[in-house]
């Protein structure tokens, strides 16, 4: 009888833990603190130009979300704490309570929707290859036997190794701890191909050391829709962030923020992007959908 009443009081504390850390709107108010994440090398989404802190298109959706949640609970001194998180642990530091948002380069799917929310998707884009111009590669069938990078913790890792494996190429998949990991090895020659999705690609090309020796190339392999991530089972604070990105495509904000960090020269290095707004993207402005990739 003594261990089945500690053992249903360790559920009910895990279940009231859990039901604390979901209501984030509570969580905030009593601690007078938000937590946002970004990434430090996912451009122009959130990305490091300096010493001012993250910035990018992401970055300003964060921002727009941080001063609705202000407006909410009445707290315009809120103290609002940054933290960068990888491909890798973003998922666990949410679910955990350490962040209470990210938002930066992350794909919305199904098998997330397992531990996470998401928002409405902001943005969408496919795995492509970031390769030397010298290399010879045009698509994936000149990888075949050769060694390919890519990032832990994204779903393009997954998806480049399942197309070797259907396809008999037998790429040698190497993984970097982020982007710019990744793109070191293409860089240093230990990777012929860096397989990202193609707008972080297109991005980590401008910000490099030499752009012009590098190409994105390769066939879109899978259209997949970023979007911002929250905690699961917490429809009040999801209503909040959702309300927020409608706001801003109802103002008109969000094509400006569009055209700022896709069609507009962005730090450090003063180079345009010139990537128009995908036809997947103008659909979902007026569908104002959250729906995941498969």
């Amino acid at each position: 009888m003594k261990l089945r009443a500690v053992s249903t009081a360790s559920l009910l504390f895990c279940s009231l833990l859990a039901s604390a850390q979901a209501d984030t709107l509570s969580k905030i108010t009593d601690s007078n603190r938000m937590t946002v994440a970004y990434r430090e090398s996912s451009v122009p989404f959130s990305y490091l130009a300096g010493a001012g802190g993250a910035v990018g298109f992401s970055v300003d959706l964060t921002n727009a979300i941080v001063d609705a949640v202000k407006k909410k609970v009445n707290k315009p001194n809120l103290e609002v704490a940054s933290m960068p998180v990888t491909s890798q642990n973003r998922i666990p530091l949410l679910v955990n309570g350490t962040i209470d948002l990210e938002c930066g380069s992350t794909t919305n799917n199904s098998t997330r929707g397992q531990e996470v929310a998401f928002a409405i998707n902001h943005f969408y884009t496919g795995t492509r290859l970031l390769v030397k111009t010298t290399s010879g590669v045009k698509n994936y069938a000149d990888l075949k036997g050769k060694t390919v990078a890519s990032t832990t913790g994204t779903t393009n890792a997954q998806v480049i190794r399942k197309y070797s494996a259907s396809n008999n190429l037998d790429m040698n998949i190497v993984l970097g701890k982020d982007h710019d990991d990744s793109l070191l090895m293409v860089e240093g020659g230990r990777a012929v191909a860096f397989a990202m999705d193609d707008i972080l690609l297109f991005g980590l090309k401008a910000n490099s050391k030499d752009p012009a020796s590098l190409d994105v190339v390769g066939d879109s392999l899978q259209v997949e829709p970023y979007a911002c991530m929250l905690r699961k089972d917490d429809p009040a604070f999801k209503t909040l962030v959702d309300s927020a990105i409608t706001g801003l495509v109802k103002s008109g904000e969000f094509e400006k923020l569009y055209t700022k960090w896709f069609m507009s020269p962005i730090a450090p290095k003063n180079i345009n992007l010139n990537l128009p707004m995908s036809p997947q993207l103008r659909d979902n402005l007026k569908a104002l959908s959250d729906k995941p990739a498969m």
